[in-house]
This record gives structure tokens, sequence and C-alpha cells, in this order.
């Protein structure tokens, strides 16, 4: 296995091994190792008198727990996060110089995290909003920190305006609402008011903003970067992450039900996913661009607000990246991780892309606050797996003890080590980019389209793509009591779609423009999740199963099921063994109660001969609540009745069969289609 071990010949997991405790079965001791007599009571003046200050162990102890909480992460404070590897298909030797990407099958350790942007560390996972996709490359060079998003651009071309973004969507400061949410005034007023965000609220509006699980979501580099190979040649490049099991997602309400019955479902899903051993899979992707080609586009390619269509540059698929461990400790790893677009290794370089430019200093701005000093590197988790030299000394939480009398370049004492290296020997070089122009505070017209990439991507999406935008558009903007704001907004986006913004004005209740439209009429079939990867691996089932139940042939379904990479979960009126006709049993895992259809892929209803109304009353709910989010439904037996008394069969995506087999092929191939958007559920 190549490039998991640093020249010390310590992996990634063995670096990180020595930090790890298991305290079971351990003396309990303070931080410093003494063994302690009594951890139940405080040290005190007789039994009834005032607590000594000479207690250590006691202020010890309550010092850390006072301490315990850093600050939360202005943006992207609810994360979760899991450790892998990535694994190189193909060279890019031609293109850059990064080690890690010049030799087929060559293996690096990554670590990402997942979040949500716009809500507190509490907030809900379903909440309609971009979602971050953080990778850390552990190179024998050094980190490479991948930092994108699950949508391809961003809401602002320069990143001076990022304050203002983040202020606008938070919750409003004069009553600290709504949390986590973006259908509110002070929102809607900046979309309105910069209308550069255009195409991201196109993304933001979309099915992509609610996203059935982290494993089911691409991940975007969002900037353009540099690859430099080593003759020095540069070219423009994009970095994609392609999910093995397709790009897929909610349905609003779907997603505002899943917030109430479990707020923890995107974090459930990667953990347990990880856990049974079905690791998380996506495939790498580059786009390039020759330097020669930078202004053959309709588009500004160093504009964070366009993507470049996959039409006219493909996505080259290069390497896969699996996550298959979890983190043992949520703070210690997935809180304390430090990301950074500036962590960059030979062979890959910048952009004059102004919204990367500013993060360059903004995220080491922002560690050294939430981490308390400019010794974040020393954190486990974001320790490089090859060692690193230098003169910077002391700060907080300083963890390696230099020895020796010398802190300074150049030196004399230690014949002027630690000593650059050539780039002929690995050594970082900036690409040399002629730069020259007089200094203002302005930007390039080619940056000033703003609708012609939003009409792109309406463009490209199916009809019921389409519908969910308007819906998210008239429910966001619903949410809004300035009709000013509204109005200015169903305005605005008139000059993507009239059409669109006619239909979400009536709904709002402002008066529709009667101008606009786009003249873009092409489309990028890449963009719509209609034709994402579909399969049946790894999805959910809700089994409805109750007493007096046809077992032999529903155990035959059941292990059918998983066979075909489906994970059955019983459920019943209560948890414990369920008898069936035959008298054998399968155990419910759930109860109706502890349970809910929405946290499930499809259904299926077995029923029984002995259920009484209750159930079939809570098997109406489950029936109801799948259909109703075009969820695949399957019956048999007793469950059959079930369905017709529903009115049911004959629908789209609702399997009814008696013949185990046949039923588990179509019932698998009505899990892969994810949804049966052509039905009627008014």
């Amino acid at each position: 296995m190549k490039n998991r071990r640093n020249v010390d010949g310590n992996s990634k997991d063995e670096q990180l091994e020595q930090f790890r405790t298991e305290d079971k079965d351990k003396d309990l001791t303070t931080n410093q190792g003494l063994k302690v007599s009594e951890d139940e009571f405080s040290l005190k003046a007789g039994e009834r008198g005032p607590t000594l200050m000479e207690d250590f162990h006691f202020r010890e102890k309550m010092t850390h727990f006072d301490h315990e909480r850093i600050p939360e992460r202005v943006v992207h404070a609810r994360g979760y996060a899991a450790h892998g590897e990535f694994e190189l298909y193909e060279s890019m030797k031609d293109y850059t110089a990064a080690k890690f990407l010049q030799e087929p099958g060559t293996k690096t350790p990554v670590f990402v995290r997942f979040s949500t942007v716009a809500g507190s560390k509490g907030s809900g996972e379903l909440a309609r909003d971009v979602r971050g996709f953080a990778t850390k490359f552990y190179t024998e060079e050094g980190n490479f920190d991948l930092v994108g998003n699950n949508m391809p651009v961003f809401f602002i071309q320069d990143a001076i305006k990022f304050p203002d973004l983040i202020h606008a969507v938070k919750p409003e400061p004069h009553n600290e609402i709504p949390q986590a949410a973006s259908a509110h005034d002070t929102f809607w007023d900046f979309v309105a008011n910069n209308q550069e965000s255009a195409h991201m609220i196109m993304w933001h509006m979309s099915d992509r903003a609610i996203p059935r699980s982290f494993r089911m979501m691409e991940g975007f580099g969002v900037h353009t970067f540099r690859f430099v190979n080593e003759q020095g040649k540069g070219h423009f490049v994009k970095f994609h992450w392609k999910p093995k099991l397709g790009v897929h997602s909610v349905v609003w309400d779907e997603a505002q039900k899943i917030n109430g019955k479990d707020p923890d479902f995107h974090r459930g899903d990667l953990y347990e996913a990880i856990e049974k051993g079905n690791y998380p899979e996506w495939e790498f992707g580059v786009q390039i661009i020759d330097e020669a080609d930078e202004d053959q586009f309709d588009f500004d390619i160093l504009d964070p607000t366009k993507i470049w269509p996959e039409e006219e540059v493909p996505v080259q698929i290069i390497g896969k990246m699996t996550l298959n461990r979890n983190v043992d400790n949520v703070f210690a790893e997935t809180e304390q991780v430090a990301f950074h677009p500036g962590h960059v290794v030979p062979g890959i370089d910048f952009t004059n892309d102004p919204l990367l430019q500013g993060r360059l200093f903004s995220y080491t701005d922002t560690q050294l606050i939430r981490l308390g000093g400019p010794n974040f590197h020393e954190i486990p988790i974001n320790r490089p797996v090859c060692p690193f030299h230098n003169n910077q000394r002391d700060g907080y939480m300083r963890q390696t003890i230099n020895k020796g009398q010398v802190s300074y370049h150049n030196n004399s004492f230690w014949k002027n080590t630690p000593s650059p290296v050539s780039p002929q020997n690995g050594g970082y070089q900036h690409y040399q980019e002629k730069v020259e122009g007089r200094k203002v505070k302005a930007r390039s017209d080619s940056f000033k389209d703003h609708f012609s990439q939003a009409a792109l991507f309406y463009n490209s999406m199916s009809a019921p793509e389409k519908e969910h935008i308007k819906e998210a558009m008239s429910f966001e903007l619903g949410k809004c009591k300035s009709k000013d704001v509204r109005q200015q907004v169903v305005d605005m986006f008139a000059n993507v779609n009239l059409d669109m913004a006619q239909e979400v004005a009536e709904n709002i209740g402002v008066k529709p423009p009667e101008t606009g439209g786009s003249e873009v009429a092409k489309a990028s079939p890449a963009l719509s999740q209609e034709n994402t990867t579909k399969t049946a691996e790894t999805r959910t089932t809700a089994v409805l199963v109750g007493e007096g139940f046809n077992g032999s042939e529903v155990k035959k379904v059941l292990q059918g099921l998983e066979e075909n990479g489906v994970d059955p979960v019983v459920i019943s009126s209560r948890q414990g063994m369920v008898k069936a006709d035959d008298g054998t049993e399968v155990e419910a895992a759930e109860r109706f109660d502890t349970a809910d259809p929405v946290l499930f892929d499809s259904l299926y209803v077995v029923s029984g001969a002995r259920v009484d109304k209750k159930f079939q009353q809570n098997a109406s709910y489950y029936l109801q609540e799948m259909y109703q989010h075009y969820k695949p439904i399957g019956a048999t037996h007793e469950g059959e009745q079930l369905v017709k008394e529903n009115e049911m069969e004959n629908q789209e995506g609702v399997i009814t069969e008696q013949e185990p087999d046949s039923f588990v092929t179509r019932f698998v191939d009505a899990v892969a289609a994810h949804r049966y958007w052509g039905r009627d559920v008014d």
C-alpha cells in the first residue's frame, strides 16, 4: 500500500495511536497521573463545612469541564466526519507534480468532514442548506485540504462580501430567528440586492439542498485551482467527487419531518453505514483547461458563481475515495480538525479567483481564534504524516519540545538549518504567473453576467425538479414579512425564467413580472438528478410485520432483499419476537412509534392474520406517508388488503406479488428507482 506511510514508516493511523486511550478497567488519576482515592466528594472543612481551595482534584476537574467547549465554527458548525483512503486510478504526471497523483494504485489516507453551513452546532441536519464536503489528504509531501461543498458554485464572487452573506443568512439579530434557515427577510433582501447570487440560489432551491445522505451527494472544489507539472507548465483545474450510490434527495415535507423525528439523521446514516461495512465511495474527477484556452468560453473560468458545463469540459475520473472508519472521538477529531484551502502540496496552486484569494486569509485567521492559537497543526487529527521542521516556537498549547538554542533563520550554530529545499528536491514553488495592473477595487466585466448559468441550471432540470424549485422559492419567500423584498426577488428571477417567476409571484401574493426571461436555451444533462446512478444498495426498507404472518415466504423475501443490498428493518406493534403462522419468529427492531416512515427509503407491508385495528391504523399511516413522498411500496399476503383499502393498488411504484422470488426482483428494482413522481398525491 503506497503513500499511506511517512518517511519514518508510520501510517496516519499508527501516528494517531499514541494519542488514543482506552479508559476501561483503568485506575482513576488526575491529568498529572496521580491516582485518585475519592471522586464523589470535594475536600471540605468538616462534613458540612466549606470546600477548601487546596482540593486540586476538584479544581482540575471543574476547570477542565468549564473549558470543554471551544468556540463553534461560525459556519459549518453542524458537522460529522470519517476516516478513509484515496486510491489513484490514473496518473496525472502530465499535469501536476503532486506525488500522490503520480502512480496508479497509490493510496493516501484521508479525513472527510460533512456539514451544514447556516445552522448552529445543535441545529437539525435536514435544513435546506449547502453542505460542506471537506477532505484532508495526508500525503507524504504534507497535507492537502480540498475544502468544498455539495454545490459547485457560490453566492458571491468576492470574499469581501462573505461576512455580509453570512450575516444575512444567520438568524436575524433583533430576535435571533430563524435557526438554520434561509427563509427570512434579511437573506432574501441580500439576494435581491446582490444579484451575482442568482445561479447559486437555483442550486440552493433545488433538491441538492436537502440530500438523502452524505453518501449520496456530490462534492465540488468550487474554485478554479491550478495544476503545475514538473516542467512548470500550468493548467486550470476544478475538482469533483462523484458518489458511487448516485445523487439523491428527500422532498421538503419529508425533510421537515425528519428534522423532528431524527435531527441526527445524516450523521446516523454515515455512522451506521460504516459500522455495517457499507463503506461510502466517491470517484474523484478533474476538469482541466489549458491556459491557452482561458478565454474561449462564454463565462469567466475564474468566476466562482459559474460552472464549467461537463458537456464542454468533461470530468475525467482519476481515482476513488472510500470512507472505512468512524472517528474514535467526535470532539478530538471532527470538531478539532482544521481545514484550509491554503494547505496545498507541490503541483497544486491557486488562481486569481477573488473568492479563493480571500479564503486563503480567512481560514487561518478563523482557526487561530477557534482552536486557541497558532499550534492547531499539532492537534493529532491535523498533524501531517510527514515530519515538519521550522523555527516557529511557543504559543498556546505547544506540544513539540524543541531542543537546542536556535529558533531563527539565518544561523551559523546549526549551519543554517532547518534549511529551504529546492523545487527540484520537493520544495514548494509558487507558479510564476505574470501579474500586472493598477491597484483598484473593482471586478472584471467578465464577471457581470449573473443570469445565463442560472437559466442553464433551470433548463437542465426535469419537470419534477423544476416544480420543487418553484415550491421551494414559494415557501422561502412566503416566510418573508416584507412584501417589497418578495417583489424584488421575483422581479430578479424573471431574468432567469419568466414563467417560473410569475408562478412564484402568484403563490406569494405579489405582482407577477410582465417581462423578462432568458435567451439561454441550452441545458446540461449532468446537472439533473434524474440522470444519476440508481441502485438499491444500502437502501432501507421498513417491514411491517404482525402476528400470524406468512413465515416461510416472508423470510425468503427478507433474505432476498438482504442479498440484493437492501437493509430491511422489521417494525411491529411492539419490539421483540413476532410469531408467524408456522410458529417461526422474526424480531421487530422497532415499534411503530419509535420509528417513522420518513426515516426509510421504502416500505414492505406484510401485516398478519392476527393483527388488531391499531396495527392496521399504524400501517395505513406508514402507507400514506410513503405514498405522499413518492417512495416505493411493496405488499404481500395480508399487506395487499391494506394497500387496497388505502386505494393504492396498481399505482406507480406499488408492488403487490405473492411469489417471493418475483416479488423480490420487482421490489428491488422499485427501490433502485428511488421516487415515483408520476403519482397523483393530492
